[in-house]
C-alpha cells in the first residue's frame, strides 16, 4: 500500500516569511498577516486541502547582519515586522474542526511556567489540536534585546532546552492528576487538593516549586515539533520530538539525515518511526507544465535580492554583503544555525546562487511542474529518503497553497498517497492513531505520576 504523506503547510506571522520580494507580486496578500480574515481564510483553505496543520514560523529579533544593520530587512520586510504566532491560533480553531496547528517558541527567551500556562491553554482552546515547534534561539538581536551580551553558545542553549523540557513535562504531566477535577452534580470541589502536586523543580537554570495553572488538557503535552538539524539539534530531537523539520537541500542530504535521526531515537529508547520527519518544500505549480514554468518565471521577477541576502546572512550567521556575486560563499563555525553554516556555508554556493536559485527554493526540496509532474517527484523524495512528508513553503501567499490545494492534492489522493477524509480525536492521535497523549517510551512519561491511557 502507498505510503501516505504528512502535509504542513509552512508560513509566519509576518509580510516575508522565505521568498523576499514576492510580496509586492498583484496576487500577494502577504501585507493582509495582521489582518485575522487573512489567517481564517487560509484555515478554511488548508482544512480544505486535508492539510495535516499549519506550521507557523517565529523569530524574535531582526535580521541584522547582512551590512551590519537591519535596513535590508526592513526594506524587505524579511520577518520584520513579525507578530506573534500564538495568538492566531484560537480564532483560526474556531473555523476549522480539524486542522492542526504547530506554533514556533523559543526556550531561551521566556520562562517555562508561563508558556506551559499558554500552551496549555491553546491546547483547550483547540480541542487538543495544538503542537509546539521546540527552538533554542539563534538571531543575536534577539539575545540583545532580552537583556544577553550575545546568543548563548549553541550547545550551551540545548542544555538549557533540555532542562526547559523537564520542567514542562512534570507541569504537563505529573501536576494534575486525571481525575484531580470535576463539575458534576453534588461535587463538593472543583478540584480536589490531594490530586494537584507541586512539581519542586530545583535546577542548575530554572527552579519551579509550585503547582501548573492549568487543568489538564487534552493533549496534556502538545504535539513536540523541532526544527534542529545539527548534531546537537538531532540528538535532542530525536529525545524529545515527534515531528521534526529539516531542510535537506537534495535527496541524499535527506535520506542520510533521516537515517540519522531515526538511528538516534531509536538509541534514546523510541520506536524510530515515533519521530515524523517532514523536510520544507516548494513548490510551483499550474494545470501543465507550461502553466507552472510561466508561473515560476513571473515568480522571479518578483525576487528581492537585497532581502534574500538578508535572510541568508541570518541564517549562516555571516555578513553576505562582503561577498561578490561569483565568489563562493565560505563560512566559518559559529553559534548561529549550524545546519545552515554546514549545508550551505562551506564554499559549495556563490552570492549569485542565492540570489538566483534559492531565492525561491530556498533550504529544503524544490519542484515545478504539472500536477503529475510534482506528485511524482513528491513520491520519489518519500520513497528514496524514508521522509514522513513535507512542510510545504509558499512562494507566494496564500496562491501557492491555493495551487497546491486545487492541482497537487487531487492528484496525491488519486495515487492514495494524500487522505480524503480527516480522522476524529487530537493532533496526535491524526498523525500517530493511537489516542490523545505521549508513549510510555517517551521522556515526558517518566514524570507522570497517575496511570493513564496512553498509546503504547
Amino acid at each position: 500500500m502507498a505510503r501516505r504523506m504528512i502535509l504542513n503547510a509552512f508560513d509566519m506571522n509576518c509580510v516575508t516569511h522565505i521568498v523576499a520580494g514576492t510580496w509586492r507580486h498583484p496576487e500577494s496578500q502577504a501585507a493582509r498577516y495582521k489582518d485575522l480574515g487573512y489567517w481564517l481564510d487560509l484555515a478554511r483553505l488548508l482544512e480544505r486541502g486535508l492539510f495535516d496543520g499549519l506550521f507557523i514560523a517565529d523569530v524574535l529579533g531582526v535580521y541584522d547582519v547582512y551590512g551590519g544593520g537591519p535596513d535590508a530587512a526592513l526594506r524587505s520586510a524579511a520577518q520584520v515586522p513579525v507578530n506573534d504566532p500564538l495568538l492566531v491560533v484560537p480564532a483560526m480553531a474556531t473555523v476549522t474542526e480539524h486542522l492542526g496547528f504547530g506554533v514556533t517558541a523559543a526556550t531561551s527567551f521566556e520562562h517555562p511556567y508561563s508558556f506551559a500556562r499558554r500552551m496549555s491553554t491553546l491546547d483547550h482552546l483547540t480541542d487538543g489540536r495544538v503542537g509546539w515547534n521546540v527552538v533554542t534561539g539563534y538571531l543575536e538581536s534577539a539575545a540583545r534585546n532580552h537583556g544577553f551580551d550575545a546568543i548563548t553558545p549553541h550547545a550551551d542553549r540545548y542544555d538549557i532546552a533540555d532542562e526547559y523540557t523537564e520542567v514542562l513535562y512534570k507541569l504537563w504531566e505529573g501536576s494534575w492528576d486525571d481525575d484531580a477535577v470535576g463539575a458534576d452534580p453534588g461535587r463538593a470541589a472543583y478540584a480536589d487538593p490531594a490530586k494537584v502536586h507541586p512539581i519542586d523543580h530545583r535546577g542548575r537554570h530554572f527552579r519551579v516549586p509550585g503547582i501548573h495553572l492549568c487543568e489538564p488538557s487534552p493533549q496534556r503535552t502538545p504535539v513536540l515539533y523541532q526544527a534542529g538539524a545539527s548534531d546537537r539539534g538531532k540528538q535532542f530531537g530525536a529525545e524529545n520530538a515527534e515531528v521534526v523539520f529539516v531542510g535537506a537541500p537534495t535527496k541524499e542530504a535527506l535520506r542520510a539525515t533521516v537515517a540519522d535521526i531515526r538511528a538516534r531515537a531509536e538509541s534514546a529508547g523510541r520506536d524510530p518511526y515515533d519521530v515524523k520527519i517532514v523536510n520544507g518544500h516548494v513548490v510551483v505549480t499550474g494545470a501543465d507544465e507550461a502553466a507552472a514554468r510561466a508561473r515560476l518565471d513571473d515568480l522571479r521577477q518578483y525576487v528581492d535580492p537585497e532581502g534574500a541576502l538578508a535572510l541568508w546572512s541570518g541564517w549562516l550567521g555571516s555578513d553576505l554583503s562582503r561577498f561578490d556575486l561569483d565568489d563562493p560563499v565560505a563560512v566559518t563555525d559559529n553559534e548561529f544555525l549550524k545546519s545552515s553554516v554546514e549545508n550551505f556555508g562551506q564554499g559549495q554556493w556563490t552570492l549569485r546562487d542565492f540570489v538566483d536559485a534559492h531565492a525561491i527554493d530556498v533550504e529544503g526540496g524544490f519542484s515545478v511542474g504539472s500536477p503529475r509532474q510534482v506528485a511524482d517527484d513528491l513520491q520519489e523524495w518519500v520513497e528514496e529518503t524514508d521522509v514522513d512528508g513535507f512542510n510545504v513553503t509558499n512562494a507566494i501567499t496564500p496562491g501557492s497553497f491555493v495551487d497546491f490545494v486545487d492541482h497537487v492534492v487531487p492528484e496525491l489522493q488519486r495515487r492514495g498517497v494524500h487522505k480524503t477524509s480527516y480522522e476524529e480525536g487530537t493532533l496526535r492521535h491524526k498523525l500517530f492513531g493511537r489516542g490523545p497523549r505521549l508513549p510510555q517510551t517517551h521522556r515526558a512519561a517518566r514524570y507522570r505520576r497517575v496511570t493513564e491511557e496512553v498509546g503504547r
